[in-house]
């Protein structure tokens, strides 16, 4: 049988009563859990909205900017926690966009040894399996009191710029700025290594062909092409350094006093809500529930940029 024919045959042949129901079950199901995902968000929204009118009604936008956190007068402002959310979160991303998108392109290009690269990799999965608990001790016991003299060196020298205005005395801003880097690098990594490796070997053929070096061929070529997954691999890694939890409690400081420092205790909306969730009572409670709806728009804005982002750069390159 010529091959026109087989094709033919194959065009024609008529899908069972079976098939389709497999396939029909299939996106149904792929429906009905896309359906339980969407709800889910939406139910949370709701509960944490209804829980925050109380504060909402009282406080206003003024909980936006005041600093005052006191359950016995009942005053409440959540500006220390939203500065710190921010500041640690961009400093975090400003540092380790760099590493981690300089390490993929060392992993995934020919620059040592495959395996070295292989092993580079492995160390940056297991790097993220570490639970942040662990991590967090790891930042109390042994990151800050190494960091501590280099950071009184940096307010001795530096002490007229206000970030920099105050002696480091322990846990601080600064610290978790530090151990966000940490958990934020295997994100970027990972992400920004499957990124390059899916550019496809023709680009850097034709790069090489033109006479173009490996990192006018890398920074020019490669990265261009891989930008939009790499953009949303760090999107991605914002919205989990201002969410994060457990490492940052354990080493911001938890302070409620407002300053500009980097150097002195602070706090972020997500420790807060592991601090005094647990012993809130009465208006704490539903000013709790605005903080953390504050939160939630805070990263919802990240994703739909993030998703705005990526569709451009994709349009871009």
């Amino acid at each position: 049988m010529v091959e026109s024919e087989k094709k033919e045959l194959f065009t024609l042949r008529r899908r069972t009563s079976s098939e389709k129901f497999i396939d029909n079950g299939f996106k149904y199901a792929a429906l009905s859990m896309a359906a339980m995902v969407a709800i889910a968000l939406f139910t949370i929204f709701i509960v944490v909205l209804e829980g925050s009118f109380e504060s909402m009604s009282q406080y206003g936008l003024q909980f936006l900017v005041k600093s005052d956190w006191d359950p016995v007068t009942d005053s409440y402002g959540a500006f220390t926690a939203i500065y710190g959310t921010v500041v640690t979160s961009i400093l975090s991303l400003l540092i380790a966009v760099p590493l981690g998108v300089g390490t993929a392109i060392f992993i995934t290009e020919n620059i040592i040894p495959i395996w070295w690269r292989n092993i580079i990799g492995i160390l940056v999965e297991l790097l993220a399996a570490i639970p942040s608990v662990v991590l967090g001790l790891w930042a109390i016991f042994v990151m800050e009191p190494a960091l501590r003299p280099l950071l009184k060196q940096l307010n001795i020298s530096f002490s007229w710029i206000p970030f920099l205005s105050t002696e480091p005395v322990g846990p601080g801003m600064a610290p978790a700025i530090l151990i966000l880097v940490v958990m934020l690098l295997p994100i970027i990594t990972a992400i920004s290594r499957d990124s390059l490796n899916q550019v496809p070997s023709k680009l850097r053929e034709a790069a090489y062909g033109i006479g173009a070096s490996r990192w006018s061929t890398i920074f020019n070529v490669i990265i261009p092409a891989a930008i939009s997954g790499i953009a949303g691999g760090v999107l991605l890694a914002l919205g989990r350094a201002m969410g994060e939890t457990m490492a940052v409690t354990m080493i911001i400081g938890n302070s409620n006093n407002f300053s500009l420092s980097l150097l002195a205790p602070g706090n972020t909306i997500a420790a807060m809500l592991a601090n005094q969730f647990g012993e809130a009572d009465g208006s704490q409670v539903s000013s709790l529930m605005f903080a953390a709806f504050i939160l939630m728009i805070l990263t919802l804005n990240v994703n739909i940029f993030a998703q705005w982002m990526v569709r451009r750069l994709s349009l871009k390159y």
